[in-house]
Protein backbone atom coordinates (compact mmCIF):
# COMPACT_ATOMS: atom_id res chain seq x y z
CA UNK A 1 0.00 0.00 0.00
CA UNK A 2 1.41 3.19 -1.14
CA UNK A 3 1.28 6.09 1.38
CA UNK A 4 -1.32 8.32 -1.01
CA UNK A 5 -3.59 4.96 -0.46
CA UNK A 6 -2.72 5.03 3.56
CA UNK A 7 -4.33 8.49 3.75
CA UNK A 8 -6.96 8.06 1.38
CA UNK A 9 -7.90 4.89 3.53
CA UNK A 10 -7.84 6.28 7.12
CA UNK A 11 -9.89 9.78 5.88
CA UNK A 12 -12.00 8.32 4.31
CA UNK A 13 -12.93 5.98 7.35
CA UNK A 14 -12.92 8.64 9.39
CA UNK A 15 -15.30 10.66 7.11
CA UNK A 16 -17.95 8.19 7.33
CA UNK A 17 -17.59 6.98 10.96
CA UNK A 18 -16.56 10.26 12.31
CA UNK A 19 -17.99 13.00 10.55
CA UNK A 20 -18.66 15.63 13.13
CA UNK A 21 -14.49 15.81 15.24
CA UNK A 22 -14.36 18.81 17.12
CA UNK A 23 -12.70 19.53 19.90
CA UNK A 24 -14.11 18.52 24.01
CA UNK A 25 -13.04 21.88 25.95
CA UNK A 26 -16.13 23.57 26.50
CA UNK A 27 -15.56 27.12 24.83
CA UNK A 28 -17.81 30.41 23.92
CA UNK A 29 -15.30 32.70 22.30
CA UNK A 30 -11.61 32.42 21.36
CA UNK A 31 -10.64 33.98 24.87
CA UNK A 32 -12.21 30.63 26.61
CA UNK A 33 -10.58 28.90 24.65
CA UNK A 34 -7.46 29.96 24.75
CA UNK A 35 -7.57 29.38 28.43
CA UNK A 36 -8.62 26.04 28.25
CA UNK A 37 -6.20 25.39 25.67
CA UNK A 38 -3.21 26.64 28.51
CA UNK A 39 -4.66 24.50 31.31
CA UNK A 40 -5.06 21.22 28.97
CA UNK A 41 -1.52 20.95 28.64
CA UNK A 42 -0.48 17.56 30.54
CA UNK A 43 -4.47 17.16 31.87
CA UNK A 44 -7.48 16.23 30.77
CA UNK A 45 -10.15 18.28 28.58
CA UNK A 46 -12.92 16.64 31.75
CA UNK A 47 -10.87 17.69 34.36
CA UNK A 48 -10.52 21.43 32.65
CA UNK A 49 -14.12 21.95 31.65
CA UNK A 50 -14.71 21.57 35.48
CA UNK A 51 -12.49 23.95 36.39
CA UNK A 52 -13.00 26.85 33.74
CA UNK A 53 -16.67 27.73 34.35
CA UNK A 54 -15.53 29.86 37.81
CA UNK A 55 -12.19 31.07 35.97
CA UNK A 56 -14.81 32.33 32.70
CA UNK A 57 -17.38 33.83 35.77
CA UNK A 58 -14.86 35.81 37.76
CA UNK A 59 -12.77 37.04 34.74
CA UNK A 60 -15.01 37.19 31.85
CA UNK A 61 -12.78 38.71 29.50
CA UNK A 62 -9.19 38.84 28.88
CA UNK A 63 -8.75 42.61 30.17
CA UNK A 64 -10.47 41.51 34.05
CA UNK A 65 -7.45 38.26 33.80
CA UNK A 66 -4.87 40.78 32.80
CA UNK A 67 -5.67 42.43 36.26
CA UNK A 68 -5.68 39.94 38.18
CA UNK A 69 -3.08 38.49 40.72
CA UNK A 70 -1.73 35.24 41.49
CA UNK A 71 -2.99 34.81 44.91
CA UNK A 72 -6.53 35.43 43.19
CA UNK A 73 -5.92 33.50 40.30
CA UNK A 74 -4.37 30.38 41.64
CA UNK A 75 -6.99 28.99 43.90
CA UNK A 76 -9.49 28.80 40.87
CA UNK A 77 -6.84 26.61 38.99
CA UNK A 78 -4.90 24.34 41.99
CA UNK A 79 -6.66 21.66 41.04
CA UNK A 80 -5.04 21.31 37.54
CA UNK A 81 -1.83 19.71 36.78
CA UNK A 82 1.36 22.13 37.43
CA UNK A 83 -0.85 25.26 38.81
CA UNK A 84 1.92 27.71 39.57
CA UNK A 85 3.21 27.61 36.16
CA UNK A 86 -0.08 27.79 34.06
CA UNK A 87 -1.29 30.36 36.85
CA UNK A 88 1.71 32.65 35.74
CA UNK A 89 0.99 32.12 31.96
CA UNK A 90 -2.48 33.06 32.17
CA UNK A 91 -1.78 36.41 33.84
CA UNK A 92 0.89 37.00 31.34
CA UNK A 93 -0.83 35.58 28.56
CA UNK A 94 -3.72 38.08 29.45
CA UNK A 95 -1.19 40.67 29.91
CA UNK A 96 0.28 40.64 26.37
CA UNK A 97 -3.27 40.41 24.62
CA UNK A 98 -3.85 43.69 26.50
CA UNK A 99 -0.94 45.74 25.68
CA UNK A 100 0.37 44.33 22.48
CA UNK A 101 -2.84 43.14 20.68
CA UNK A 102 -5.69 45.42 22.13
CA UNK A 103 -7.38 42.66 23.53
CA UNK A 104 -8.13 40.51 21.18
CA UNK A 105 -6.97 37.40 20.75
CA UNK A 106 -3.97 36.98 17.82
CA UNK A 107 -4.90 34.44 14.73
CA UNK A 108 -1.56 33.60 13.58
CA UNK A 109 0.56 30.82 14.77
CA UNK A 110 3.51 33.90 14.47
CA UNK A 111 1.31 36.11 16.95
CA UNK A 112 0.36 33.52 19.43
CA UNK A 113 3.64 31.68 20.53
CA UNK A 114 4.85 35.36 21.85
CA UNK A 115 2.37 34.91 24.38
CA UNK A 116 3.41 33.41 27.63
CA UNK A 117 2.55 29.42 27.95
CA UNK A 118 1.95 28.89 24.06
CA UNK A 119 3.66 27.22 22.05
CA UNK A 120 3.27 26.22 18.32
CA UNK A 121 0.72 22.99 19.65
CA UNK A 122 -1.29 25.46 21.70
CA UNK A 123 -1.21 27.98 18.42
CA UNK A 124 -2.02 24.99 16.03
CA UNK A 125 -5.11 24.36 18.29
CA UNK A 126 -6.29 28.11 18.48
CA UNK A 127 -6.07 28.75 14.76
CA UNK A 128 -7.37 25.64 13.53
CA UNK A 129 -10.49 25.45 16.05
CA UNK A 130 -11.26 29.26 15.52
CA UNK A 131 -10.70 29.69 11.98
CA UNK A 132 -10.59 26.92 10.44
CA UNK A 133 -6.89 27.44 9.40
CA UNK A 134 -4.95 24.10 8.03
CA UNK A 135 -2.83 24.01 11.18
CA UNK A 136 -1.91 20.00 12.63
CA UNK A 137 -1.38 20.64 16.62
CA UNK A 138 0.29 17.30 17.36
CA UNK A 139 0.46 16.01 20.78
CA UNK A 140 0.84 12.45 22.15
CA UNK A 141 -2.39 11.08 20.81
CA UNK A 142 -1.84 12.34 17.51
CA UNK A 143 2.24 11.57 17.02
CA UNK A 144 1.29 7.96 18.45
CA UNK A 145 -1.82 7.42 15.94
CA UNK A 146 -0.10 8.71 13.08
CA UNK A 147 2.64 6.52 13.61
CA UNK A 148 0.65 3.12 14.74
CA UNK A 149 -1.03 3.82 10.98
CA UNK A 150 1.55 4.15 9.23
CA UNK A 151 0.88 7.62 8.19
CA UNK A 152 4.51 9.48 9.26
CA UNK A 153 7.75 7.08 9.34
CA UNK A 154 8.92 5.71 12.70
CA UNK A 155 11.82 7.74 12.23
CA UNK A 156 9.86 11.14 12.45
CA UNK A 157 10.90 11.55 15.86
CA UNK A 158 10.04 15.17 16.87
CA UNK A 159 6.06 16.69 17.04
CA UNK A 160 7.23 19.10 14.27
CA UNK A 161 8.53 16.14 11.96
CA UNK A 162 5.31 14.57 12.44
CA UNK A 163 3.57 17.78 11.81
CA UNK A 164 5.03 18.85 8.44
CA UNK A 165 4.36 15.09 7.45
CA UNK A 166 0.86 14.98 8.36
CA UNK A 167 -0.07 18.51 7.04
CA UNK A 168 2.06 17.89 3.36
CA UNK A 169 -0.38 14.48 2.97
CA UNK A 170 -3.56 15.59 3.83
CA UNK A 171 -6.06 17.56 2.08
CA UNK A 172 -5.81 21.29 3.27
CA UNK A 173 -9.40 21.87 3.91
CA UNK A 174 -9.74 18.47 5.79
CA UNK A 175 -6.43 19.07 8.27
CA UNK A 176 -8.51 21.47 11.06
CA UNK A 177 -10.94 18.41 11.29
CA UNK A 178 -7.99 15.45 10.74
CA UNK A 179 -6.23 16.54 14.39
CA UNK A 180 -9.71 15.80 15.83
CA UNK A 181 -9.64 12.66 14.39
CA UNK A 182 -6.64 11.13 15.60
CA UNK A 183 -7.15 13.05 18.86
CA UNK A 184 -9.88 11.30 19.72
CA UNK A 185 -8.83 8.10 18.29
CA UNK A 186 -5.75 7.96 20.38
CA UNK A 187 -8.62 9.00 23.51
CA UNK A 188 -11.10 6.50 23.24
CA UNK A 189 -9.58 3.41 20.83
CA UNK A 190 -5.66 3.62 20.04
CA UNK A 191 -5.15 3.86 23.30
CA UNK A 192 -1.23 4.02 24.76
CA UNK A 193 -0.90 0.51 26.88
CA UNK A 194 -3.87 -1.28 25.96
CA UNK A 195 -5.10 0.07 22.28
CA UNK A 196 -8.64 -1.55 21.70
CA UNK A 197 -7.76 -2.99 18.33
CA UNK A 198 -11.01 -5.43 18.00
CA UNK A 199 -13.34 -2.36 17.91
CA UNK A 200 -10.77 -0.85 15.16
CA UNK A 201 -11.92 -0.52 11.69
CA UNK A 202 -8.51 0.89 10.29
CA UNK A 203 -6.66 -2.73 11.39
CA UNK A 204 -6.27 -3.53 7.70
CA UNK A 205 -3.49 -1.10 7.69
CA UNK A 206 -2.44 -0.51 11.10
CA UNK A 207 0.96 -1.26 11.25
CA UNK A 208 1.04 -2.00 14.94
CA UNK A 209 -1.77 -4.27 14.88
CA UNK A 210 0.18 -6.14 11.98
CA UNK A 211 3.55 -6.39 14.51
CA UNK A 212 1.20 -7.30 16.93
CA UNK A 213 -0.42 -10.17 15.93
CA UNK A 214 2.98 -11.52 14.08
CA UNK A 215 4.75 -11.72 17.37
Amino acid sequence: MTRKERYKFVIDYFEKNMPVAETELAFKDPYQLLVAVILSAQCTDKRVNLTTPAIFKTYPDVRSLSKTTFDDLFPLIKSISYPNNKTKHLIGMAQKVVSDFNEQIPMTVDELIQLPGVGRKTANVITSVVDNQPNMAVDTHVFRVSKRLGLVPQTASTLLAVEKILIKNIPEHLIHKAHHWLILHGRYTCLARNPKCEQCGLQEICIHFRKKNTQ
